[in-house]
């Protein structure tokens, strides 16, 4: 299963100044229930901004100018060599930045998106296009205290 993870603002923003523009606490309780114990890619700036790989899971950083390779860390040219590096018995999730999802799109079979209740403004990095007609919607929990977030499931139809 290749499955996609994000969180997006009302007017579809998830980066500014290469950082998420929100902190929800709870927000991000979903990427670590899925992905522990399975395969992350993320891109060269994603990984960078976290800084080193995700703890119980392995990462996959795609990036065309640098290597990264350690335990439970290696790097793929493209999303799809990524997806061939994980193999068939873990699921992976692609989890940005922008280049990484629009790349993949079209190989997911699910997208998890958490729609966060804010708009952010001056905000430089978007979740790219799609077309919802090619995957049932599931809306899932609400939560946030102060910013108001839901879980929406997208799965793509056979």
């Amino acid at each position: 299963m290749v499955g996609l993870i994000v969180a997006r603002s009302i007017n579809n923003v998830i980066g500014k100044n290469g950082m998420i523009p929100w902190r929800i606490k709870g927000e991000q309780k979903q990427f670590k229930e899925l992905t522990t114990g399975n395969v992350v890619v993320m891109g060269r700036k994603s990984y960078e901004e976290i800084g080193h790989p995700l703890p119980n899971r392995d990462t996959i950083v795609v990036s065309r100018t640098k290597k990264y390779e350690g335990e439970h860390l290696s790097t793929a040219s493209s999303v799809q060599e990524a997806i061939a590096m994980a193999g068939e018995d873990k699921n992976v999730y692609i989890s940005g930045g922008y280049g990484l999802y629009k790349e993949a799109l079209p190989l997911v079979d699910v997208m998890y998106i958490t729609e966060v209740k804010t708009e952010v403004e001056d905000g430089d990095v978007f979740f790219p296009e799609f077309n919802a007609d090619d995957f049932d919607i599931t809306i899932g929990e609400t939560g946030g205290d102060e910013i108001e977030y839901t879980r929406t499931t997208y799965t793509r139809k056979k």
